[in-house]
């Protein structure tokens, strides 16, 4: 059977389907990445926040009409939207057009569910805490070209009142390192470039598991082991990490990442806000003063390192001067990277009970006024590269003479890209780009 897979959301899933598209080509399923041609269209849906499940809902649908106009014989919803909405029997009467939901922990059993065997129910929800990791003999179908996320922990232990993932991908379990650096490996030896560690909290890592040897397991073992099993492979490859913690990032884990070159310096740390009392609120376990003290022992202990983070606006409750605070913050941190997202409700969140919901006119006036700051805060530390040489990881060809790639501080689909003026380079390799131009969010340069 030819098979299409539609991925939405964050790079958990991404890792998901590429184990699903594994498993199905090892059944002998082929893959396609037309969904006309399809014979069966699977979407890996993402239901962290209500957009997200519209999204999902309506990429559903559009998968839909291929069984009219296309090949298709059988659609299949998996991930967080089914996950979610389990319990509800709407999930499936709002949607006959989907033949089977599979849930998070759902697949082990997608090869049954694209042949209809075993498969007794229209949903399959096994328990998200009994979701063991890939099994290292399977390989992945890799959706992108020169990097791999790698996911090093399932679950959460945390309880923000902002968030469903606990319940939609359940408590955390930590992946044992020595798997960890194996499939890593494994990824450079083929050619793949750049690693890029994935996990709901990817500092919370080794919360959950014994000590070795006495020796303590923490996100810093994960990254000075990885770096040197690496090294021996390819001493070019990076290591890129994602979803820190603000309260589990600590002194040993940035001075790993200083003292190996590999590893780039960039900190991906999603703050969520910066006035105290709204941390309090959303349950997170840190007050802006901490969140002072975190960047400025990155900066002290790694001048050169890059700063991204995430924040809501519009938390139930914010006030202007919680907002303002906020602001204030950005301003005096200057993040080489920021993401802002309007606070997004559901009946089935803690903070939905909260008093004083924001107007949504209010959060999205606010969502612009942050966007505006930060525009300019890029710009003008994107200034500072010009003139300066970096490995770039080459990663599209869009027109003659021009490729776009990513440099250390850059990651995926979140940040700003680099555009290199240059002829006869290969996708998926690593050349050094003198950068002659900055703008709000990208550079560009020369092949040096």
């Amino acid at each position: 059977m030819i098979v299409y897979l539609e991925t939405l959301g964050c790079s958990r899933n991404q890792v998901d389907s590429e184990i699903m598209l594994g498993k199905l080509a090892a059944a002998g399923h082929g893959i396609t990445d037309d969904p006309a041609n399809a014979q069966a269209i699977i979407v890996n849906t993402c239901g962290f926040i209500s957009t997200a499940s519209d999204e999902a809902v309506e990429t559903i649908l559009e998968m839909a009409e291929f069984k009219k106009t296309g090949a298709c014989k059988r659609l299949i919803a998996t991930g967080c939207l089914a996950q979610r909405y389990k319990d509800d029997p709407e999930l499936v009467k709002s949607l006959p057009e989907v033949d089977a939901f599979l849930g998070t922990a759902a697949c082990e059993q997608i090869v049954d569910a694209v042949e209809e065997r075993n498969t007794d129910a229209l949903t399959l929800f096994p328990d998200p805490n009994r979701r063991g990791f890939q099994d290292l003999s399977e390989e992945r179908e890799l959706m992108s070209e020169g990097f791999a996320y790698l996911k090093i922990s399932e679950g959460c232990n945390r309880h923000c009142t902002y968030c469903i993932i606990p319940s939609l991908r359940g408590k955390q379990r930590s992946r044992p390192v020595a798997d960890i650096c194996t499939e890593a490996g494994d990824l450079v030896a083929k050619g793949v470039k750049e690693i890029i560690l994935t996990a709901e909290n990817t500092t919370d890592y080794g919360q959950d598991l014994e000590p070795e040897a006495g020796k303590p397991v923490g996100f810093d073992t994960v990254l000075t082991e990885l770096a040197g099993t690496l090294g021996k492979i390819d001493e070019t490859a990076w290591i890129r990490f994602l979803y820190t913690h603000p309260k589990t990032l600590d002194e040993k884990t940035i001075r790993a990442v200083r003292d190996n070159a590999n590893i780039c310096a960039y900190y991906d740390v999603p703050i969520q806000h910066a006035a105290s009392s709204t941390l309090k609120r959303m349950g997170r376990p840190y007050t802006r003063e901490d969140l002072t003290a975190l960047f400025s022992l990155i900066r002290d202990i790694d001048p050169e390192a890059c700063l991204r983070t995430t924040i809501i606006v519009g938390f139930p409750g914010e006030t202007e001067g919680e907002f303002q605070d906020l602001l204030d913050f950005i301003h005096e941190v200057r993040f080489d990277h920021l993401g802002v997202f309007t606070y997004s409700d559901s009946e089935d969140l803690k903070s939905h009970g909260f008093a004083d919901h924001v107007p949504p006119e209010v959060a999205e006036k606010r969502h612009d006024i942050i966007m505006a700051a930060q525009a300019k805060i890029s710009e003008e530390l994107n200034e500072r590269h010009v003139g300066r040489t970096y490995p770039v990881l080459v990663e599209e060809n869009p027109e003659e003479g021009v490729y776009i790639g990513r440099t250390p501080f850059q990651a995926p689909d979140v940040d700003g890209m680099t555009f290199i003026y240059s002829d006869g380079l290969d996708i998926g390799t690593l050349v050094q780009v003198r950068i002659t131009d900055a703008f709000e969010y990208d550079i560009a340069g020369e092949k040096a």
